[in-house]
């Protein structure tokens, strides 16, 4: 398991400035004053001014200075060297207090021996975990008494739908009942970003069911408060899909919409 989160750290550090200079992050919008989250997130995690938040899988920041700038004291996390890197630059750059650590999720806690508030994490995260029962130890480890957690990500049944350039309907092509062993896709496909740029590295992935994910958080003591699952997506995740004037892409009209998001908050 190590060898494939080595893998795709170092994939990660090779997307990273690719991301920070692509119209899909827009980081001098961010530079300007733009807040990266979602409404979704915003309303679901609520008030956070005054409050204490750590953000796993953090990427370069964006997010989490953007809980900053909504009040929270923030503390990022993410495995990339890279992303950690320009999250530091960008915040001292923009004078937002935040602190960021280079770890990954299971390595945390030997790191950082503090509780917080609010543990959130977003869009795109759970794939890139092997192991979901040390990712909800780890959730439930850094929560205070009485503290929340929250995830929005790509739903588990969109995570199983073939992705591929061309594809116009829904075809299942990956296992929504996924082993302990990764899909694999090999280097030299396009990032999501910037579909001009070829990347090199190999990807390692993992899809974790909405049962699986509920049943890690539970077993680590939390007690869900809402599942909510949505037949919207915050990215072009199929090639068929179209996006509306909120921001949020869907399925086209006439299509029967299946679940692509879903959101979870829990309590400890």
């Amino acid at each position: 398991m190590q060898d494939y989160m080595n893998s795709n750290r170092a994939l990660w550090n090779e997307m990273t400035p690719i991301h920070a200079r692509s119209a899909f992050y827009d980081v001098d919008g961010f530079k300007r004053g733009r807040i990266t989250l979602g409404n979704l997130e915003r309303e679901e995690v609520g008030d956070v001014a005054g409050k204490s938040l750590l953000h796993l899988q953090c990427h370069f920041g964006m997010d989490t200075m953007s809980w900053a700038r909504l009040g929270a004291s923030v503390t990022g996390v993410d495995f990339s060297d890279e992303a950690i890197a320009l999250a530091r630059s960008l915040s001292q750059e923009l004078g937002i207090n935040a602190r960021f650590i280079q770890s990954n999720i299971y390595d945390l806690p030997d790191t950082l021996d503090e509780q917080f508030d609010i543990v959130f994490t977003s869009q795109g995260v759970l794939c890139w975990l092997p192991d979901l029962e040390g990712w909800g130890q780890v959730v439930a480890r850094y929560l205070k008494p009485g503290g929340t957690f929250y995830i929005c990500d790509g739903h588990p049944m969109l995570m199983a739908m073939n992705d591929a350039p061309g594809t116009t309907t829904y075809q299942i092509s990956f296992p929504y009942l996924q082993g302990a062993e990764p899909l694999q896709f090999e280097g030299g496909g396009s990032d999501y970003a910037d579909q001009n740029a070829r990347l090199t590295h190999p990807s390692f992935e993992w899809i974790h069911s909405l049962g699986s994910i509920v049943t890690a958080l539970s077993s680590a003591g939390l007690r869900i408060e809402f599942l909510r699952e949505f037949s919207i997506c915050a990215w072009q995740a199929l090639p068929f899909l179209e996006q509306g004037a909120d921001g949020w892409w869907r399925a086209p009209e006439g299509m029967i919409p299946i679940p692509m998001t879903f959101s979870l908050k829990a309590a400890k």
